[in-house]
């Protein structure tokens, strides 16, 4: 862009850009890529202006005149990476280490020093930083790897966070590349914040040869800003930026900006962007590309603080400016970044940093003082959960000035142990919930922290738009109906979608049709399970939109049982005839991984008999994340703890367009079908579950009934498809005006007819809710397809805090009374769908309709 007066805007468009900019009017990309042209009194004009915006920002937060750093050092962890970036010389090959002495990675030995004496200065941040999934294109790498006895890089990386926290007291920042969603849950627990600098949106430098990033698989830009979505919705603080002067003109550099910025409007969890010039280097391939100009980094420094607004942190690396430090920090900068008085920027090892002591007396010079922070921002120190893993708050809260959030200069720096909380199950909170919540019902409509924990709800409300718009279906309803009673499995996508939309005659017809293929698949029997539902804690900080079920710690209806509650109400069940108890809970923070292999042993050793059915694919990846077990390794364990079966819930809708929509920092749709198949490959069975009535129409319900059906030709696993029509009454995306008021009679006909259709053969047994449907609402059901009530359930409150108006349980004989409802009879059965031993029908029969007086509120310890 050093040619920028070739395509000079005009002075009009200049000056409107410039007076929108002092009047503090939002810009456009058009007006921004105008201001990223600004040179000479244009610039300085500005300037002002966002220096203006700067300083409001630090006054509202509480520092003001305040420009910050991070006294860090630089941890190449390794130096392989499978990208080849025409600009890194940070990157080399296995040869070359070999030649120099080196091994694929640092040793542990090797990091732990440079740690170590990182901490003697005072250094409070270790920065780790390594290329992108080295073992995917080096075979050393993987070598070296494996002989250390670890998975994958990002497994030593989480190690080496774990010592540097426990041996030095440094905070680790790691900067591993692109990550996964499954990855940021695995590095979550081990250190404070991370990053990875967007760099660009402009596609065109990845994708056409002889761009910068050509041959690059991480840096195509669709990927990158997939990282910084998945790092908002596991409440990371993040780190981004971009790198100027690589070939990107400034509209696609204005494109880039506000690219940060929604995912910024939309999750709180970019914590700075650094806006770095490009600097060329020898011996690669863009060496004769001119450097990022001065002007050039200023304007755009400028234009990212206008852009971001006054809460934006923005930084510029102090040792790729000559100095030229008054100038940025007119701009618009608030922080210079990692500073180290030990280690060299390895990214750009001819740049030395600036002495602390230089920056301090030029910040000065400029009217800032200089202040250390962590390598996690104020904000996010202040906020605490759920941004900051309970195992690593002890060490953050070491370092930190609990009055300011920044870094405390007088801290020692000293290893603390990284473990998990003593008492993992202690009994606290409204622990009788699973009986008030019918009777005293709960204590207000949402939580306390609605606002903030679920992210943006206008920028929600934007996303939410284009999904929610119908489809126009053109298919004819009569052929497709043709087609579903004679053969379900020749049903095209239109003609589904067709029959999803169906109404009236053509409604009744549809479920008519189903209800035939029933009789033919499933006989007449209405099967039931006598089960108990244990939701053994309701404290859970992902953020679910749809959900009314979670609380914080501190909110009056939260709870959590200790193991001998649990496994208490799991005997009760017992002696009331229970072949099943099913345990699901939220994800509390303090719990560690292994906690749900206590809650399984503490049943199976009180009731060795019953059937443990547990644990939904959001708990198993917490739980394997926290423990750092692969999936398959964690179902391993818990298999062996006395798991039977896994719940299929957490699906949802498998569509990550509604799911992003739905949930802030549950799974994604890939890790749920992963989890979903590991289990059913180590013989644990699932059923599979669809809530619907939302955000989402007929074609994501089409979607995912087809990624069930091809999940179960491929393992055979499910036991059952159960449908959940949404409970909007507190959802609190549903109070935030985005979510439509549940389905219609209409839709759940629809969904239960068509779940019989595109699920047969492969899937015979369709449940309906009583809990969310009532009575009549589950008869209507049953005459549409479904031939299965679920469980007595004993106790309910998911859907109850939710608003359901149905009630926790119904006995035998209530669900034998639906059954006769829709004309039929019913029939115990176990989990998985077998013949129920006559002792325990025998047992459930003489208790049935006397479950309250039996099964008594336990006292909290």
């Amino acid at each position: 862009m050093t040619d920028y007066q070739a395509a000079r805007p005009t002075e009009n468009a200049m000056r409107r850009a410039l007076r929108r900019a002092r009047d503090g009017v939002a810009l456009d990309v058009t007006e921004a890529a105008v201001l990223l042209r600004a040179r000479g009194d244009d610039l300085t004009d500005l300037v002002a202006s966002a220096g203006r915006v700067r300083d409001a920002g630090l006054e509202a937060a509480g520092r003001p005149g305040v420009i910050t750093y991070s006294k860090s050092v630089f941890v190449p962890l390794t130096r392989l990476c499978r990208d080849k970036c025409h600009y890194c010389t940070f990157v080399t090959v296995p040869g070359k280490l070999r030649r120099d002495g080196h091994g694929m990675f640092m040793s542990p030995d090797e990091v732990l020093d440079i740690a170590r004496r990182g901490a003697a200065l005072g250094c409070k941040e270790a920065l780790i930083t390594l290329g992108d999934k080295p073992e995917d294109r080096w075979r050393e790498a993987r070598e070296w790897l494996d002989a250390h006895g670890y998975d994958d890089t990002i497994a030593y990386v989480r190690a080496m966070a774990i010592r540097i926290l426990e041996e030095t007291g440094l905070l680790p920042h790691l900067n591993p590349g692109v990550l996964s969603w499954t990855d940021f849950q695995r590095l979550k627990p081990v250190a404070p914040s991370m990053g990875m600098m967007l760099e660009t949106t402009a596609t065109r430098l990845w994708s056409e040869p002889g761009g910068p990033h050509h041959g690059s698989p991480d840096k195509e830009p669709a990927v990158r800003l997939r990282v910084l979505e998945d790092a908002g919705r596991s409440s990371v603080p993040f780190t981004s930026g971009l790198l100027l002067g690589i070939g990107e003109t400034p509209e696609e550099r204005a494109e880039s900006l506000f690219a940060l910025r929604r995912i910024a409007r939309a999750h709180h969890s970019i914590q700075e962007l650094i806006i770095q010039n490009f600097r060329a280097k020898p011996d690669t391939a863009m060496r004769g590309m001119p450097d990022a100009e001065l002007d050039d980094l200023v304007a755009t420094v400028a234009v990212a603080r206008l852009i971001m607004g006054p809460s934006a942190c923005l930084q510029a690396p102090p040792n790729l400016v000559d100095a030229e430090y008054e100038r940025l920090i007119a701009a618009g900068i608030d922080d210079w970044g990692g500073v180290s008085p030990l280690t060299i920027d390895h990214v750009n090892p001819e740049r030395p940093w600036p002495k602390i002591e230089e920056l301090a007396a030029r910040s000065a010079a400029a009217g800032f003082e200089l202040r250390e922070r962590l390598c996690v921002y104020p904000e996010f120190v202040t906020r605490g959960e759920p941004w900051l893993d309970p195992r690593l708050l002890p060490h953050v809260r070491a370092l930190a000035d609990p009055e300011t959030g920044l870094a405390n200069p007088d801290a020692p720096v000293r290893g603390l142990p990284w473990q998990e909380p003593d008492e993992a199950f202690t009994a606290t909170g409204r622990t009788d919930l699973h009986r008030t919540v019918d009777t005293e019902g709960r204590t207000g409509d949402r939580r306390e922290d609605f606002d903030e924990v679920y992210g943006d709800w206008e920028a929600l409300r934007e996303a939410a738009v284009p999904g929610m718009v119908p489809q126009r279906i053109d298919t004819d309803v009569r052929e497709a109906l043709a087609v579903a009673a004679d053969d379900p499995t020749r049903l095209t996508d239109p003609q589904a979608l067709a029959l999803l939309h169906a109404d009236g005659p053509a409604l009744d017809a549809l479920t008519r049709i189903a209800d035939d293929l029933r009789k033919s698949v499933a006989g007449d029997d209405v099967t039931y399970v006598v089960t108990r539902n244990i939701n053994f804690t309701n404290v859970c900080y992902t953020g679910c939109r749809f959900c009314a079920f979670a609380q914080r710690r501190t909110d009056a209806d939260a709870y959590t049982l200790s193991l001998d509650q649990v496994a208490d109400r799991a005997e009760q069940a017992w002696e009331v005839g229970a072949v099943e108890v099913c345990m699901q809970g939220g994800i509390h923070p303090d719990l560690p991984g292994t906690a749900y292999f206590d809650v399984a042993r503490a049943v199976k050793e009180r009731v060795p008999g019953i059937h443990v059915h547990a644990f939904s694919p959001m708990e198993v990846v917490n739980g394997a994340s926290r423990t750092g077990l692969s999936i398959r390794e964690w179902l391993t364990a818990a298999k062996e703890a006395g798991l039977d079966s896994i719940p299929g819930t957490a699906a949802e809708i498998l569509d990550d367009e509604v799911r992003w929509i739905l949930t802030k920092g549950k799974l994604p749709t890939a890790t749920w079908i992963e989890v979903i198949t590991t289990a059913h490959e180590l013989g644990l069975r699932s059923s599979s579950t669809m809530m619907y009535g939302h955000v989402d129409q007929p074609r994501h319900w089409l979607g995912h009934l087809r990624t069930l059906a091809g999940i179960q030709q491929e393992t055979g696993g499910f036991t059952e498809f159960v449908t959940l029509p949404f409970i909007h009454t507190n959802a609190p995306v549903y109070l935030a005006g985005i979510a439509r008021p549940g389905p219609t009679v209409r839709d759940n006909r629809a969904v239960t007819a068509m779940a019989r259709l595109l699920l047969h053969p492969h899937i015979t047994n369709i449940q309906t809710s009583w809990v969310k449907l009532g009575a009549e609402g589950a008869a209507e059901m049953l005459r549409s397809g479904a031939n299965d009530l679920g469980g007595t359930l004993m106790e309910e409150t998911i859907s109850r805090m939710a608003g359901s108006s149905y009630g926790s349980y119904r006995s035998v004989k209530d669900l034998e009374a639906i059954a006769e409802a829709a004309g039929r009879p019913a029939k115990p059965r176990t989990t998985l769908y077998g013949e129920v031993p006559e002792e325990r029908r025998r047992t459930a029969e003489a208790s049935d309709g006397h479950l309250p007086e039996l099964l008594p509120v336990l006292p909290a310890e």
